[in-house]
């Protein structure tokens, strides 16, 4: 005990002023915002979050920090608290200012830039508090540092207040509150769900920090204040076991991977289940990296490599009339590859693909090694990957064969487009955009109030293929989802599926779900992105996926046969204020389904790009969409229905 104290007090001697390295200034940030934070909708209004408990997680990381608490408070500030070692307070020779100050006014200042003070840091910007101090109205930092407490208060970036010693303490750590710029972001409100989210993901990462999330807005039914305590012991292992909560497992063991030996810490745990998709998910020192990269190749490698050995040398192969590929290796897989990197080169469209080379041969190795011992080990383990393997070839040759007639008929019937798509004129991508529209009814209204130059119109016939259940091909067997590749002209179930070559076929810039506002028009929506989601995640990932918003009401005097005159509302709040508007006489029409709307109705409502709402489908973090699909889409009740009661807002209104 004695000697790792005296490590932590000669660590937090080293972590000084000198330790905190400049590389530019504040001054672009209020001016172009979304360069450094993503963007200043509610994607961005999160970000500013993550970057202060980022800090706190690199002082865990360092091995200085346990606990890390997160406060939305009742005026939508945030206040984020950690017991690490405090950020330095001391004067800081070069910029003439203090140490603190510095870190909170100036760009990519910090210790993370400083080899010394941390080995490796996550946040994928590194642009730190700096950037939420200059996109907040008001920050106040309280460091307790070397016996003292101290304070520093500022507003959109500027010191309002000299750093000042305000008591005497006997503990570390540093508290950051911050208030959002309501002139700079589209929305200041936080959501508990979305950083409660990260939070977890955060913990399973980290094992052995505990955060803590309370939101002082919201009190549960014990009058307390709504809240969630994150503490992982086993890391990715509960990671893993979390994700697959709702899928039935091929094997009981996790297989675990936790090794340095290469230079590079490579921790994995993976699991094999009885669905038909693969759930990989990779991070970079905390960042998820939803693009892939180095890190992912390796694994792959290693798993194809390693387990194919395996089984061609058990004989279990010997049979098999047709190849194995690196797919089918991975179906039914799930895993979480978490790797610290020191010095991370980010490549991609969202700069969140791993680029160091150096990566993939060291999780390669790790990975092979470690795989071998446990198929080696577990011998009735190995049996059942390697069984379910070979179904996944058979499963796979068999879709080729499905996929090939599709493609015949295709040839067969001229243009290759859904006989029920009224497709647009225009031929330029960024400005066209297909409607997949609920019902006959709905489809016939929508071609009539379309705008035809950019505007198609796909009909879907009632509920399509839950994709989440269902073997690669009886999706090609369902003719609702054939009709939906074929009109967006790109391809699934081919190796070139998630290549860019196959993206630039995509007929439509908008890609638009288009459903009832009532539960089964959720459901098929619901149905749709999880097909998107399985089997075109890059539609998603580049910004082409949206949801239509037809509105709820139409609030109108009473009596009144003018069916446009009134006011539509899209919220409870939005209709109470349209009848306090319009007064005595004043009506309420529900609207539960699109054909309920004329034509003329739908364009104003839900299709006329000036006027609708589209909400663009985006993945903060593709672990939780994963376990979101698996749980809305899978076959384990309970956990649906607890999900449904606690976010569906309008159940009382569909009953």
């Amino acid at each position: 005990m004695e000697s790792e104290e005296k490590v932590v007090k000669g660590g937090a001697e080293e972590y000084s002023a000198n330790s905190i390295q400049v590389l530019e200034g504040l001054e672009a940030v209020r001016k172009r915002p979304a360069m450094y934070i993503g963007d200043i909708g509610v994607k961005g209004l999160h970000h500013l979050v993550y970057e202060v408990v980022d800090n706190s997680i690199d002082e865990a990381l360092a091995g200085y920090c346990s606990d890390i608490n997160v406060f939305i408070n009742e005026d939508n500030s945030i206040t984020v608290s950690d017991n690490g070692r405090g950020i330095p307070t001391d004067f800081h020779e070069k910029e003439q200012k203090s140490a603190l100050e510095v870190v909170l006014t100036v760009l990519h200042a910090g210790g993370k830039f400083d080899k010394d003070s941390y080995k490796v840091s996550g946040g994928l910007h590194g642009v730190g508090v700096s950037c939420v101090n200059a996109l907040s109205t008001s920050l106040t930092a309280i460091v307790k540092r070397g016996g003292k407490i101290h304070r520093q208060t500022f507003s959109r970036g500027v010191p309002t207040s000299q750093v000042e010693i305000i008591g005497d303490t006997d503990e570390t750590g540093t508290t950051i509150s911050f208030k959002p710029d309501g002139t700079i972001f589209n929305t200041t409100e936080y959501n508990f769900e979305t950083l409660s989210s990260r939070l977890r993901e955060l913990a399973y990462l980290n094992k052995g920090v505990r955060l803590k999330i309370t939101d002082k807005r919201e009190k549960d039914e014990n009058g307390e204040f709504l809240h969630e305590d994150y503490y992982s012991e086993e890391g990715l292992k509960e990671f893993v076991g979390f994700l697959d909560a709702n899928r039935e497992k091929l094997i009981d063991n996790i297989i675990y991977i936790d090794s340095d030996k290469t230079g590079i810490p490579v921790e994995i745990a993976m699991q094999y289940n009885t669905s038909y998709s693969e759930n990989v998910h990779s991070y970079v020192n905390n960042i998820n990296t939803i693009e892939g990269g180095t890190h992912l190749t390796g694994f792959r490698r290693a798993l194809t490599r390693t387990l194919k050995k395996y089984a061609e040398d058990s004989g279990q192969l010997a049979k098999l009339k047709i190849d194995i590929n690196g797919d089918d290796f991975r179906e039914g897989l799930t895993a979480v590859i978490s790797v610290k990197v020191a010095e991370p080169q980010f490549e991609g469209q969202t700069k969140t693909k791993l680029g160091n080379d150096e990566v993939a041969a060291a999780v390669d190795q790790t990975v092979s090694t470690a795989l071998t011992h446990f198929l080696e080990e577990n011998p009735k383990d190995a049996k059942l990957i390697v069984q379910k393997v070979i179904v996944a070839a058979q499963a796979r040759n068999a879709a080729r064969k499905a996929r090939e007639m599709v493609q015949r008929k295709t040839v067969l019937s001229g243009s290759g487009l859904p006989g029920k798509l009224a497709d647009c004129t225009s031929r330029e991508r960024d400005k066209a955009e297909i409607f997949l529209v609920e019902g006959d009814s709905a489809g016939g209204s929508a071609k009539q109030g379309r705008d035809r130059v950019f505007q198609a119109i796909l009909p879907l016939r009632g509920k399509i293929l839950n994709v989440e259940k269902a073997m690669k091909h009886k999706i090609f067997d369902s003719e609702e989802i054939r009709n939906i590749f074929n009109a967006l002209g790109v391809t699934i179930g081919t190796e070139e599926d998630s290549n860019a070559a196959n993206l630039e076929k995509l007929r439509y810039g908008k890609v638009i779900i288009m459903t009832d506002a009532d539960v089964d028009g959720s459901h098929i929506a619901t149905l749709i992105m999880t097909f998107f989601f399985r089997h075109m995640m890059d539609i998603i990932k580049n910004g082409h996926l949206y949801i239509a918003t037809p509105p709820l009401y139409l609030v109108k005097k009473g009596g009144s046969n003018q069916r446009n005159k009134g006011i539509y509302c899209w919220t409870d709040e939005e209709r109470q204020r349209a009848l306090a508007e319009i007064g005595n006489g004043a009506e309420t029409q529900r609207y539960k389904g699109l054909g309920e709307m004329d034509p003329e109705q739908l364009w104003e409502t839900t299709m006329c790009p000036e006027t609708r709402i589209l909400r663009q489908v985006t993945i903060e973090s593709a672990a939780e969409a994963d376990r979101l699909f698996s749980m809305l889409m899978g076959d384990d009740v309970p956990p649906r229905r607890e999900f449904i009661e606690r976010h569906a807002k309008y159940a009382n209104i569909d009953a």
